[in-house]
C-alpha cells in the first residue's frame, strides 16, 4: 500500500511543478528576472550554444536534488518521492521545451499529433512577443489553452 501513496507522490509533485513552473515563468522570468529569460526570446547571444536562460534549469533542479538527497540521506521516501516527481517534470519540461519545440540540440525528433502541434502553436504565439510585456501561454508541459488544440493542421 505504501507504494501506491509514494507513486502518487510523485504524480502530485509532477503535477505541481507545472503550476510552479507556470507561475515561475510569468511572474519572475518575465518579472524581475527578465534580464535572463530575455535571451531566451531575442537571442542575444547567439554565438553562445548556452543561453542566459538556462540558470532557470539550475534553479529548478536545486529543490529536485535536495530532496532526493536528504530522502535518501535520512531514508525518507516522502521526500524521495517528491524528489522524484520534480526531476521527472525536469526531463518532461527538457525534452517538450528543448528538444520538440525549440530543437536546440538538432536530434530530428519528429512528432506530429494535436498535442504536439498545440504545444508548438502555443509557445510560437508566446516567443512572438520579444519583450516581457505583453506576453501570454507560460505553460510548459500540459498547461496548454485548448484553443490551440482547436487549431492544429491549420498552420
Amino acid at each position: 500500500m505504501n507504494i501506491l501513496i509514494y507513486i502518487l507522490i510523485i504524480l502530485l509533485s509532477f503535477a505541481f511543478m507545472e503550476f510552479a513552473a507556470w507561475f515561475t515563468h510569468k511572474y519572475v522570468m518575465h518579472g524581475f528576472m527578465w534580464k535572463f529569460h530575455k535571451d531566451h526570446h531575442q537571442k542575444v547571444l547567439r554565438w553562445l550554444p548556452l543561453e542566459l536562460n538556462d540558470v532557470f534549469v539550475v534553479i529548478f533542479a536545486v529543490p529536485s536534488f535536495l530532496f532526493i538527497f536528504l530522502g535518501i540521506l535520512y531514508k525518507n521516501n516522502y521526500n524521495l518521492s517528491i524528489g522524484i516527481g520534480l526531476t521527472l517534470y525536469g526531463i518532461a519540461y527538457f525534452f517538450v521545451h528543448e528538444i520538440i519545440v525549440h530543437n536546440r540540440f538538432k536530434w530530428n525528433f519528429k512528432m506530429d499529433n494535436k498535442y504536439v502541434q498545440a504545444v508548438r502553436k502555443a509557445h510560437k504565439v508566446h516567443h512572438s512577443f520579444t519583450d516581457k510585456d505583453p506576453s501570454n501561454n507560460f505553460g510548459f508541459v500540459f498547461l496548454i489553452p485548448l484553443e490551440y488544440f482547436s487549431h492544429t493542421n491549420k498552420d
